[in-house]
């Protein structure tokens, strides 16, 4: 059987032992001399590596490839299941999808680039299964029906070809997978997410994802990938704390760097913004003279007086409280110091469920609150109070994690060796204070505050410092309104991009002849004129002719974009002269790496839609901040002009509502001049969309 001229393989079972290691695949073949472009790479990708299920013959427009593999060394003879992950490849046909034009093309400065014929879905799901597998839930009691299955045994509903085409394109707007990208047939794409353990996986975590994708778009040269940046760590905006701790995002360790700016920023004003909101100066919140500390101040300068090295700044600080979170999470146990004599767990005692240390744990807080004062209270007294509540194992092992944990009431538990008999004793005090003052004592100078200690910190500080909203009051006012406008630029800049340059790894050596190929269109009416769509690679043998080039030339746009489906190639540009039959190395020689090639489109074939990503409706941006395309943040248009800007800079709150009447600040001067009087907001209707906003925001990764 063959379903778009490519066979199926039957899904066979294999060991573990047998699938590609998901860590290093896939690997790079050495001395190769010609990287072909994406549109022929990803053919041989899947066909050399890939199982496509029959159940995918249904949906021919979302085809689904399947790739097994394992993680590190998991083999068969050990507990492997959870140590396979499956990678899905949805080969979707974009003329016949649900949706023909590409939101993320919009927002990243790619809505001149003309529709591509294929989108590429990579996605890994959170489950573990496969997008193009035998099975599909019922649409009404969400029932596990084979799909040969129409009617459901539990509630005897009927499902239809509709139904399971819905839950397939579900499948791709699913925003739990652990893995989606998608690219486009002329090689540019976009990451929309990456969840890694906090996502819910068991056995990958985020960089381990990352590692994989980036290998997958150098493999397949892949031209250049966009990712809107909005995740979230600890509840707290990422991008801003890796921006203030590594002047970059989190992306920026796979090569993404700065793509483009909501409301009109520019690089240089992003790297500005990170240098201001990077040094600002602690000793701005230290504690004056003769005046109370308050609680910010006291846990600057506790982390001060952990560090080994000056905590000068901000970037400092963040970056000093990250590593002790990270050191924390590594470290087990988390707490005390290593070098600190505890009671030992036997090795063949399992571990308990959350809910039984929560209940030991509560029960010796208990305790602690009842002791009065500043009295400390001992290892074998505090085990002996609570002794009833669990087994002797489950005691020691919660005695040895209490110390640094948050009680009720702001408090939090300190331990320490006491100095006369260096017995283990424990007691209740303010948080970060206590640990602050207790870290003086000699026996506990190493000892520091528990993970959780550490995020609440992290927490608070990035709410007193960094986020625009909450960053507390402090002089001079320059510096601090400084702060607050970079923290702002820093949360609008989302946008980031790697550019792969596979052309550069495109080298014929005397073999094949590489060239990149350059469109100029005649003949475009008025109503269809674009940009000229981004250049393709095209690969010939060392003794080809003009002709051939031209021929390539022309499959190559046809292949890859839906509004050259019908374009030939005419002539060469700078060598319409040149006869037919000429050798390409002759007219090109030996140093020209590109050509322009001059054609059209035959016919009146009605692909003038297809003709870029932006859509066929007309509509103009020019906010009043710069801004000349979609951003992905929200607008409003101008009833009396009809030109869409920003909703925040026409001075509405993200968090109000879209007025329904509006005319912008030109108008409004414009109409004051024609009648001499002033103009009210509200004295026109407004045209919006349904939601009150200018195109549809990205989906986070």
């Amino acid at each position: 059987m063959v379903v778009n001229g490519m066979p199926i393989k039957r899904m066979k079972r294999r060991v573990t032992a047998d699938l590609y290691d998901f860590l290093t695949f896939p690997s790079f073949a050495s001395g190769s001399s010609v990287t072909p472009p994406f549109r022929a790479n990803v053919r041989s990708f899947l066909t050399k590596h890939a199982l496509m299920p029959p159940p995918s013959s249904l949906f021919p427009h979302l085809m689904t490839w399947q790739i097994l593999f394992r993680v590190g060394d998991a083999t068969e003879g050990s507990d492997s299941s959870s140590a396979i992950v499956c990678l899905d490849v949805v080969e979707e046909d974009v003329a016949r999808s649900r949706s023909i034009y590409c939101d993320q093309c919009r927002v990243v400065g790619w809505s001149g680039h003309p529709v591509c014929s294929k989108r590429y879905h990579f996605i890994i799901k959170a489950d573990g299964n496969s997008i193009g597998g035998y099975h599909k839930p019922c649409v009404r009691c969400e029932d596990t029906l084979h799909l040969s299955e129409l009617r459901c045994k539990s509630c005897s509903h009927v499902t239809t070809t509709d139904d399971v085409e819905d839950w397939a394109y579900h499948q791709l707007e699913d925003t739990t997978h652990l893995l989606h990208g998608v690219i486009h047939s002329n090689g540019y794409g976009h990451l929309l997410r990456v969840n890694g353990r906090e996502g819910g996986s068991r056995v990958l975590s985020g960089c381990h994802i990352m590692d994989f994708w980036d290998r997958i778009c150098k493999a397949l040269a892949v031209r250049k990938v966009s990712v809107m940046d909005v995740s979230k760590k600890y509840g707290l905006e990422y991008r801003l704390l890796q921006a203030i701790t590594k002047g970059r995002p989190w992306y920026g360790d796979w090569g993404y760097e700065f793509g483009a700016g909501s409301f009109a920023l520019t690089f240089d004003a992003y790297k500005s913004a990170v240098e201001t909101l990077s040094s600002v100066p602690l000793s701005i919140f230290l504690p004056q003279v003769f005046k109370p500390s308050t609680r910010l101040q006291d846990i600057i300068s506790f982390y001060q007086s952990l560090s080994q090295c000056q905590l000068v700044n901000i970037k400092d600080l963040f970056c000093f409280l990250m590593r002790l979170i990270h050191d924390a999470h590594k470290s087990y146990p988390r707490v005390m110091d290593a070098t600190c004599k505890k009671p030992r767990i036997s090795s063949g005692v399992l571990s308990w469920s959350r809910a039984d240390v929560g209940r030991v744990e509560e029960a010796m807080f208990r305790v602690l609150r009842a002791v009065s004062g500043s009295n400390w209270v001992s290892y074998r007294a505090l085990r002996g109070a609570v002794c009833r509540v669990a087994p002797p194992a489950l005691l020691d092992h919660c005695l040895m994690e209490l110390g640094g944990k948050l009680a009720a009431e702001g408090m939090v538990v300190n331990v320490r060796h006491n100095p006369d008999s260096g017995a283990l004793e424990y007691r209740l005090e303010p948080q970060n204070v206590s640990i602050s003052t207790s870290c003086n004592d000699s026996c506990v100078a190493n000892c520091l505050p528990s993970e959780e200690v550490l995020k609440q910190d992290l927490k608070f500080l990035y709410a007193c410092l960094l986020h625009p909203q909450t960053m507390l009051s402090y002089a001079p006012d320059q510096t601090r309104n400084l702060a607050i406008s970079s923290a702002e630029k820093l949360l609008d800049c989302k946008q980031f991009m790697k550019d792969y340059k596979p052309e550069k790894l495109a080298s014929g050596n005397g073999v094949m002849i590489c060239l990149s190929c350059q469109l100029e269109i005649v003949d475009q009416s008025e109503e269809i004129a674009a940009p000229d769509p981004p250049a393709e690679l095209v690969v010939l043998p060392v003794n080809a002719i003009v002709s051939d080039l031209k021929i390539e030339a022309s499959k190559a746009f046809q292949e890859v974009y839906l509004a050259f489906r019908r374009f030939q190639a005419e002539e060469l540009v700078g060598y319409g002269s040149v006869d037919e039959s000429t050798q390409v190395k002759l007219v090109m020689g030996s140093t020209e790496e590109s050509v322009r090639v001059r054609g059209r489109c035959l016919g009146k074939n009605g692909l003038s839609k297809y003709r870029v990503e932006r859509g066929i409706e007309r509509w103009t941006v020019d906010c009043i901040c710069g801004a000349k395309d979609d951003d992905g943040e929200r607008m409003l248009a101008c009833d009396v002009c009809g030109v869409w800007q920003h909703t925040r800079c026409s001075g509405i709150n993200d968090s109000d509502a879209v007025p329904a009447k509006f005319v912008c600040y030109r108008c409004r001067e414009s109409l004051q001049m024609t009648a001499g009087v002033g103009q009210c907001k509200n004295q026109t209707v407004s045209s919006l969309s349904s939601n009150g906003s200018f195109g549809k925001s990205l989906t986070t990764p």
